[in-house]
C-alpha cells in the first residue's frame, strides 16, 4: 500500500476474528454512533502499519553535514554560557538541518503523528553535550517541556531496575512487554535511545484514528462506551472521565490499563469501583486493533522518536539487557506541547496538562537516571 492511499475502513471481526470463527451474538450488536462524531475519519493520521514500507518513510537519517552543522551549533550554544535547559531554536542555530527539522514539526502534530531521527553517536558525547543535542533537536519539534510529576522531573530514564520488587514490577523500571497506552499528558512525546536492550525492547505504535475507523465501522456501541464518562482512573486521584473525545474536530485518546485495573507495582484499591464487562471488552478492542494495524519501529543508539500522543498508542515489547553498558535499555523521554501548534485539550485532561505545562512550578533535570525517591512511584487517591 502507497503511503499516498487512505488506510481502508475493516470490520474488528476481520481483524481479529480466527479462521472459521463466527462473529458472537455481542459483535453483532447494531449501535448509532454518539452525535456529531463522524462514521469514518480520512487523516493522515489514520494509517495502517504495512503503509510504511522503509525506514525513510518516517526517519529523518542526519548526513556528516548535519552532524557538523549540530555540533558547530553546540559549541556556538555553550559560548553564551546559558543553562542548557534553556536551549531554543533562537540560540542554537542550524541554518540547514533547521529547515528539515521545521518540516517534521507539523507531520508530528497534524500529519501521521509520529517520525524518528536517526545518526547521532551517543558514545561521542559527554551526557551533558548529549542532551542539549537532544533539547535542541526536540525544540524544532515542540517548544514547551512539561513536568512529568508532583516533583517537577522534566526527563524520566526508563531503565531496567530491579532493586526492589516494587520498582522491578513498574512498567518503568521493568523488562516485561507494556500494552497499548498514551502518556498521561503531553500532545508530543520523545525520546531519545542511549543504548538499546542485547534482546528486543523495541517500540511499537499503532494509530488511534485507525482504532476509531474500525470500532465505528463493525462495534459502534464499543465506540459509544469509550466516550462515556464513567471510566474510573486511579491517579493522580480518583477520578472518572471518558478514554476517547471528538473535540474541536479532532480524535483524541487517552488511556493507560494501570490506573484503570492496577498492576503488581499499582495494585488497585477494593475502595474504587471495577471495570464493568463492556468496559474491559472495548480495552481488549483497542489492543486487538491496535496489534493488527501496528508499526514496529527498529530503534538504534542515538535515536530520537517523536509521537503525538493524543492520537497515537504506543507499547514496548519485553527484553533482555546483556552485560555491557551499551547492552542495556536505557530511554530519555520528555513530554511536549508546542505553543503554536498544540491542539485543543478536552476540559476532563485539562487539569492534567496544567499540572504538566504551567509556568512558574519547580523544575528538576537529572541528566542520569534519578536515585531512590527523586521519582516517586504514584499511589492511589481517592
Amino acid at each position: 500500500m502507497a503511503l499516498s492511499e487512505r488506510a481502508p475502513v475493516l470490520s474488528l471481526d476481520a481483524l481479529i476474528q480466527t479462521p472459521g470463527e463466527q462473529p458472537s451474538g455481542s459483535r453483532q450488536r447494531a449501535s448509532e454512533l454518539p452525535a456529531g462524531v463522524p462514521r469514518s475519519i480520512t487523516h493522515d493520521m489514520a494509517w495502517f502499519g504495512a503503509q510504511f514500507r522503509s525506514l525513510h518513510d518516517y526517519v529523518l537519517m542526519l548526513g556528516p553535514a548535519d552532524i557538523v552543522e549540530l555540533e558547530s551549533g553546540l559549541r556556538g550554544f555553550k559560548d553564551l554560557c546559558l543553562d542548557g535547559t534553556q536551549v531554543s531554536r533562537d540560540n542554537f542555530l542550524l541554518p540547514h538541518l533547521g529547515p528539515k527539522l521545521d518540516a517534521l514539526r507539523p507531520e508530528i502534530h497534524d500529519g501521521r503523528g509520529f517520525g524518528c531521527i536517526r545518526g547521532l553517536t551517543p558514545e561521542k558525547y559527554t551526557v551533558e553535550d548529549l542532551t542539549i543535542l537532544q533539547l535542541a533537536i526536540q525544540a524544532r519539534i515542540a517548544n514547551l517541556c512539561g513536568r512529568q510529576d508532583k516533583k517537577g522531573n522534566m526527563m524520566v530514564h526508563i531503565v531496567a531496575d530491579n532493586t526492589s520488587q516494587i520498582r522491578a514490577d513498574h512498567h518503568r523500571h521493568s523488562t516485561a512487554a507494556i500494552t497499548f497506552h498514551n502518556e498521561e499528558s503531553g500532545d508530543v512525546v520523545s525520546w531519545l535511545t542511549r543504548s538499546c536492550a542485547e534482546v528486543g525492547g523495541r517500540c511499537v505504535i499503532a494509530s488511534a484514528y485507525t482504532v476509531y475507523n474500525v470500532l465505528a465501522a463493525s462495534r459502534p456501541d464499543l465506540i459509544r462506551v469509550l466516550m462515556r464518562s464513567d471510566w474510573p482512573f486511579a491517579f493522580p486521584k480518583f477520578h472518572c472521565r471518558p478514554i476517547l473525545y471528538y473535540h474541536r474536530n479532532r480524535l483524541i485518546m487517552n488511556f493507560g490499563r494501570t490506573p484503570l485495573l492496577g498492576s503488581a507495582s499499582h495494585p488497585r484499591s477494593s475502595d474504587l469501583p471495577s471495570l464493568t464487562a463492556v468496559q474491559r471488552e472495548a480495552l481488549d478492542a483497542i489492543e486487538a486493533i491496535g496489534r493488527a494495524t501496528q508499526l514496529e519501529m527498529r530503534t538504534e543508539p542515538g535515536d530520537i522518536h517523536f509521537i503525538n500522543n493524543l492520537a497515537i498508542l504506543h507499547r514496548r515489547e519485553g527484553f533482555v539487557n546483556g552485560a555491557q553498558a551499551s547492552q542495556k535499555r536505557h530511554l530519555v523521554r520528555m513530554r511536549l506541547r508546542d505553543k503554536d501548534l498544540g491542539w485543543s485539550i478536552p476540559p476532563e485532561l485539562c487539569d492534567e496538562w496544567d499540572r504538566a505545562f504551567a509556568r512558574g512550578k519547580p523544575t528538576m533535570w537529572h541528566l542520569q537516571p534519578m536515585p531512590e525517591g527523586f521519582f516517586p512511584l504514584r499511589t492511589q487517591a481517592n
